[in-house]
């Protein structure tokens, strides 16, 4: 899981490389106004699940078509029908993150963000349930959202804009808060089926010491 948070942050080392070498006739070097935060809200309803979540973020403009940054996760989600019916799985999970995102076009991105997970889970079997006992447990996932959005205002001397993403974790960690794990009532101790979950976010990127474009 390691790799792959470090192949997040090389797809960011490769843009500043990359940056580096545009001869544009920006300035080189750090610069302050490239600083952002803000951050997102995540939603989704799907097969009996529910999951919501925040996720403050505080990054920097790469170069117009590039920006990466780090971000905290925080998500609650609910499933029913978990492993039989009218049962509960319920999850708060918590974690940091490394993220990167690209833009082909300045109001298009693609995005890939890895985090790792911390989540205490808690089922809930159901009413009357015989078979099946109440249970809390700590777990942990790394997760890989891969996907792509919209951004609402982004243009060159600019970080502030809203955006709107789809994202899916391809990893498909079965204590991932991103996916949908199903079992089959009739053999509980076989293989659970893990499917991706969309997972929309809709947020804002606020710039830190934004100033006129020239």
């Amino acid at each position: 899981m390691k790799r792959i948070a470090y192949l997040v942050i090389a797809l960011s080392l490769v843009a500043v490389s990359a940056s580096a070498q545009d001869e544009s006739q920006e300035e080189k070097g750090f610069k302050k106004e490239n600083l952002f935060t803000g951050g997102s809200v995540t939603v989704s309803f799907f097969n009996g699940q529910t999951i919501l979540g925040a996720n403050p973020m505080f990054g920097y403009k790469l170069a117009d078509w590039v920006d990466a940054g780090i971000v905290f996760n925080y998500v609650y989600s609910s499933t029913k029908d978990y492993i039989q019916y009218d049962d509960k799985l319920r999850q708060s999970v918590y974690g940091p993150g490394v993220f990167t995102r690209l833009y082909p076009i300045s109001f298009l991105f693609v995005q890939a963000q890895y985090e790792q997970n911390f989540s205490t889970v808690k089922y809930i079997p159901a009413p009357g349930s015989t078979s099946y006992t109440a249970s809390k447990n700590n777990e942990n996932a790394g997760s890989l959202l891969l996907g792509g959005g919209f951004a609402s205002g982004r243009q060159p001397g600019s970080t502030s804009f809203f955006y709107i993403s789809l994202l899916f974790d391809v990893l498909k960690n079965e204590n991932s808060p991103y996916v949908d794990v199903s079992y089959n009532p009739s053999n509980p101790s076989a293989k659970p089926r893990v499917d991706m979950v969309p997972i929309v976010r809709a947020g804002v990127n606020i710039g830190l010491f934004q100033g006129r474009y020239r």
